[in-house]
């Protein structure tokens, strides 16, 4: 039951993110911790969004603006390392209480559609690379700091989803080489390949067909109530 509750949310990320750019880790994140732990759960969340940005490079690498995106992963770069450290040293009740609280405060953030000036511009690539690297390796969420700092520069979706494929996967092998490899079954590493693949042909078929608004505010909605479980397993698990 456990490996296919793992292989369905995988799928329903890889789809998402396919999609839109970003939300994989939104979606999956809680549900994979709560599966797997804290370290496991969070470095399987690493390694599926780092492959699916790898696959959605492959049909959208003609789009990528190296100018726009290196500030924001140069900055991710110098963050990485401590959000690893944060990931190796705090007890579980804490991963998951901090864990539940990111998700659910950067849902309820990117629901807003906060605007901000320090968000636009080199000062605001940095904050949101900085902000992203370090919540991506601490907890597997970086995606929602560099969505907010597209939103507030006016990027389209046309240019947003290249980009932030090639800062999922720039970040997120960051996080895997600072980290290593979650410790899975072979059966949990073939059912979240399987989804992966899976998932983000779904989304390449799907592109186009469905309304961004409506699958917005499901990915949000779904990221928020994750978001709150993991934190109230956290709270009880003695923290």
């Amino acid at each position: 039951m456990g490996v296919a509750v793992l292989g369905a949310v995988v799928l329903a990320g890889a789809a998402v993110q396919r999609l839109s750019g970003v939300g994989f880790a939104l979606i999956a994140a809680p549900v994979l911790v709560l599966l797997l732990g804290p370290a496991d759960g969070v470095g399987l969340s690493n390694c599926a969004s780092g492959a699916i940005s790898v696959l959605g490079l492959a049909a959208e690498w003609r789009g990528v603006r190296p100018g726009r995106t290196v500030p924001l992963v140069l900055a991710a770069a110098i963050t990485v390392p401590v959000g690893a450290r944060l990931a190796a040293t705090a007890p579980e009740a804490v991963l998951l209480v901090a864990i539940g609280a990111v998700v659910s405060v950067a849902s309820v953030v990117v629901m807003l559609g906060v605007r901000a000036a320090a968000l636009r511009g080199v000062p605001g690539a940095v904050a949101a690379g900085a902000a992203g690297g370090l919540l991506n390796a601490a907890a597997g969420v970086g995606g929602p700091a560099v969505s907010l700092y597209a939103a507030n520069c006016g990027w389209s979706a046309r240019e947003f989803l290249p980009n932030a494929q090639l800062f999922g996967l720039a970040v997120n092998a960051m996080s895997l080489s600072a980290k290593g490899f979650p410790a899975l079954t072979h059966p949990q590493w073939a059912a979240a390949g399987s989804a992966v693949a899976a998932g983000t042909a779904a989304g390449h078929l799907l592109s186009g067909r469905i309304p961004d608004r409506p699958l917005r505010r499901l990915v949000l909605a779904l990221a928020l109530a994750g978001g709150l479980v993991t934190l109230t397993k956290g709270l009880t698990a003695g923290f």
